[in-house]
């Protein structure tokens, strides 16, 4: 046992004294390859310029070759990068610009909101009627209903049965009132009768909703002088509205009298309300 241990130890000795002999001489061949060389450097004669010149010439273009797939990666990663740079830019530009048209959306609202309203105003003070203006909120329309909600209740004043205009013309009286919210049957309903007058005949009748936007002229006389673009007006008639406000004007279509509206219910955004007589002079 003790024997095998020996011949081991004896083993790894021998092992590390040939390595140290080996490295030795390899340094030793170096020094030497090394002091030849700067002998040979010094040398001038054409064979020797003609082989030093072709192992620069391939140690150089060894270099650029293998420096080159360096160099090439080195490369794509900045153009890469410049593309992913060029790319955020691109999203952030993109974002701005939805910003500043959204701005300018928004502005152009503004113009027209503010033209509407400037309008509104106008009317108001050119009208002898005491009027108050609403923004309309929810519009219901389907052919069994026809109706506004308006931003503005008994907090303004506003009663049932009052009358409603866009601009100057008659399209509905007001049915239901909350504190901040009131609701305007339109003229065009089903369940709208309005009391009006013919101009120029003179004829009265009752403006009828069809549940569309041309109600009928209904309990006209029988000999009656209505024809096509007459123009209808409210006739005060029961003290329900003002007499003479203006709501559109007569066609006749296959025997049926109707009333094509000055307003287009489908446009309207604001609405005019006549308060009558009511706080005129406050």
């Amino acid at each position: 046992m003790d024997t095998s241990r020996e011949d081991f130890g004896i083993a790894v000795r021998s092992a590390f004294l040939r390595k140290e002999t080996q490295q030795r001489f390899s340094l030793l061949a170096l020094l030497i390859l090394c002091v030849t060389l700067l002998f040979i450097e010094k040398i001038e004669t054409k064979p020797l310029n003609y082989l030093r010149s072709f192992v620069k010439d391939t140690v150089y273009l060894g270099s650029l070759i293998v420096s080159s797939p360096a160099k090439g990666i080195g490369s794509t990663l900045d153009t890469f990068k410049g593309h992913l740079s060029l790319y955020n830019n691109y999203n952030q530009i993109k974002e701005e610009n939805t910003k500043l048209k959204n701005k300018i959306y928004k502005f152009d609202y503004l113009v027209l909101e503010n033209t509407q309203l400037r309008k509104l105003i106008d009317e108001q003070i050119a009208s002898n009627s005491n009027l108050v203006s609403a923004r309309v909120m929810l519009d219901k329309q389907s052919p069994y209903l026809n109706s506004f909600i308006i931003n503005i209740g008994s907090n303004k004043e506003i009663k049932k049965g009052m009358a409603v205009l866009d601009g100057q013309n008659f399209i509905g009286r007001i049915v239901d009132v909350n504190f901040f919210s009131s609701r305007v049957l339109l003229v065009s309903d089903l369940n709208s009768r309005v009391p009006v007058i013919v101009e120029p005949s003179g004829n009265h009748a009752i403006l009828s909703g069809k549940g569309k936007n041309n109600p009928s002229l209904d309990y006209l006389p029988v000999n009656h002088l209505v024809k096509n673009k007459d123009k209808v007006y409210t006739s005060g008639k029961e003290g329900i509205f003002s007499a003479g406000i203006p709501i559109g004007k007569v066609i006749v279509e296959k025997g049926q009298t109707g009333v094509l509206l000055f307003s287009n219910l489908d446009q309207v955004s604001f609405i005019n309300i006549d308060l009558g007589n009511f706080n005129k002079n406050q």
